[in-house]
């Protein structure tokens, strides 16, 4: 074959196979990248010359050989070693036959070998972009400073007609900062798209993409950034971590486009106040409803010794407050959106563009077995501005005294049987809101229910349904439909739920705030306490 075939058969399999040959023989993988940095660039050379090889295998073994046997001689100077080769000038040397199709897989093996040197490229992205200094990223990258400065010159060098712009005076041209709040909601064990988005060069690639399709030369041109990091940014930004869902998807142009609803700050604010305007109203419902209703809470089967109304309308308020915004929903999908298709997905995230506030709305749980005299155990805790949680999802309860403690409590727990360990550990749980002290016996204050009881737990707040808020919620459907053909992308249009929760997001803290003010809710003076923390267990 001649010398130029070699571009053919220089794939991803081979470049697999020779990363083997470079990782095997060197003291780490940055060390093997640009070994096989080098042995590529080699075959370049010789794919570039005149004449036939034989056999191309044994031809591509023997160069890699002769590459590392230099490297070996040089290791102490390879880490400032870069190619001196211009990649366009190595491209009009190149002779070929059929210059085209030959150009196309020349630049094929530039672009993996760009893809290749990733200790390098991340190096570059986050001294430039991200405003890192070299100790900094030394500590991330758990290598030395030296080793920092040594690559940041040779990326430089590789890839200089794209840096030199960005790289002028030798000082970091440091991208504004962005910050997002993205909601995860589903099981993000399947994939969760957010941990590709931690950097800010990410979330500005993110952000051009939000409301037009974006090439990554369109990106690289906007933010001045080589187009070899936008390419590969690009591609993690829409694979995710499983390849299904990334937070930008590839159109059929080539081009990005965003792949989850993402407001910026005055829509963010917009959809808001479209809530706002109706909570008052809301409130009012909701006091009229549980004063009502409050003997039938009450009756609820807790195995409290005793029930503290206030802490059985903590347990109920994101209950409450969800209620109308699910009746907003339910006009949305019959009147507005009820010839689109939803998406279907085991995890999605939707978000906002950083206000300066934080809805800081939600609640995790926490499940143990065999333990206390209790053959299952499942707790909850909410958190909103005015509730502190207690503890996070899966949290480990046999290590955590405090709440071993409740659990013994249920039924009564004399405080003379208490060892003095468990003593100073039940003051501290008695401070933060898990037990109280009738005399001498210590009881568990936050609310107790059997398992069996778990899902009929907010039943009774779900009945306040739409006949107590029809009108509102049919003015406050409209308003959000226009909002969101206004502000999401048709392809996202199968998401509008998630637009329809942003707008909800802050009205929990605001609507908590209202039954306050008005006396319904009493809330814990130091933000921590039995409120908002309740509990199911299995005998």
């Amino acid at each position: 074959m001649k010398k130029y075939e070699l571009l053919k058969i220089m794939n991803n399999e081979l470049l697999d196979k020779l990363f083997g040959f470079c990782y095997a023989r060197t003291s780490d993988s940055y060390e093997a990248q640009e070994l096989c940095s080098d042995i590529l660039f080699a075959l370049v050379r010789a794919a570039g010359g005149e004449g036939e090889i034989a056999e191309p295998y044994p031809f591509i073994w023997r160069v890699a050989r002769n590459v590392y046997a230099d490297f070996c001689e040089k290791r102490k100077k390879q880490q400032e070693r870069f190619c001196q080769e211009d990649t366009e000038e190595l491209l009009l040397a190149f002779a070929a036959e059929e210059p085209g199709e030959d150009e196309e897989l020349l630049r094929a093996v530039y672009r993996r070998m760009a893809f290749l040197t990733r200790a390098y490229r991340e190096a570059m992205i986050l001294y430039y972009l991200d405003g890192l200094s070299t100790a900094e990223i030394a500590k991330r990258q758990n290598t030395s400073e030296v080793a920092i400065r040594q690559r940041l010159f040779s990326a430089r060098k590789k890839i200089k007609s794209e840096v030199e712009k960005m790289a002028e005076n030798q000082k970091p041209m440091v991208l504004e900062r962005k910050e997002y709040e993205i909601v995860g909601t589903g099981n993000p064990g399947w994939g969760d798209p957010r941990n590709a988005c931690n950097r800010q060069f990410s979330k500005h690639v993110v952000w051009l993409c939000r409301k037009k399709p974006m090439s990554a030369v369109e990106i690289a041109e906007e933010l001045n950034v080589p187009t070899a990091y936008v390419e590969e940014e690009l591609d993690i930004l829409a694979w995710g971590e499983n390849g299904k869902y990334g937070l930008l998807r590839r159109m059929d142009n080539g081009k990005y486009f965003i792949n989850f609803v993402l407001l910026a700050r005055e829509e963010m604010e917009e959809a808001n106040r479209i809530y706002k305007e109706h909570l008052s109203i809301v409130s009012d419902v909701i006091i009229q409803y549980v004063q009502e209703n409050k003997e039938k809470y009450l009756a609820f089967p807790y195995l409290n010794r005793k029930v503290d109304f206030n802490l059985v309308l903590w347990q109920q308020i994101t209950s409450l407050a969800e209620v109308f915004a699910n009746t907003v929903e339910k006009k949305l999908k019959e009147k507005y959106f009820c010839n689109v298709e939803r998406v279907n997905r085991d995890f999605s995230v939707f978000g906002y563009e950083n206000t300066g506030k934080h809805y800081g709305c939600g609640s995790d749980g926490t499940s143990a077995e065999n333990i206390c005299g209790y053959s299952k155990v499942h707790l909850i805790n909410i958190y909103i501005s005015r509730i502190k949680a207690h503890f996070r999802c899966m949290h480990n309860i046999s290590l955590d005294k405090q709440l071993q403690l409740t659990i013994r409590a249920i039924n009564g727990l004399a405080v003379e049987d208490l060892t003095e360990e468990e003593r100073e550990q039940a003051a501290k749980a008695i401070e933060c809101g898990y037990l109280y002290r009738d005399g001498n016996m210590l009881y568990t204050k936050i609310l107790v229910s059997p398992m069996r009881e778990e899902n009929r737990v907010f039943e009774l707040s779900w009945n306040l349904s739409e006949r107590y808020l029809e009108a509102d919620a049919e003015i406050v459907a409209e308003k959000m439909a226009k909002f969101i053909k206004k502000n999401l992308p048709e392809h996202l249009l199968p998401e509008w739920s998630y637009a329809n929760i942003l707008a909800n997001l802050p009205t929990t803290d605001a609507l908590v705030e209202l039954l306050i003010e008005k006396g319904l809710l009493v809330p814990p003076e130091d933000g921590i306490g039995a409120e908002g923390c309740w509990m199911f267990v299995e005998e």
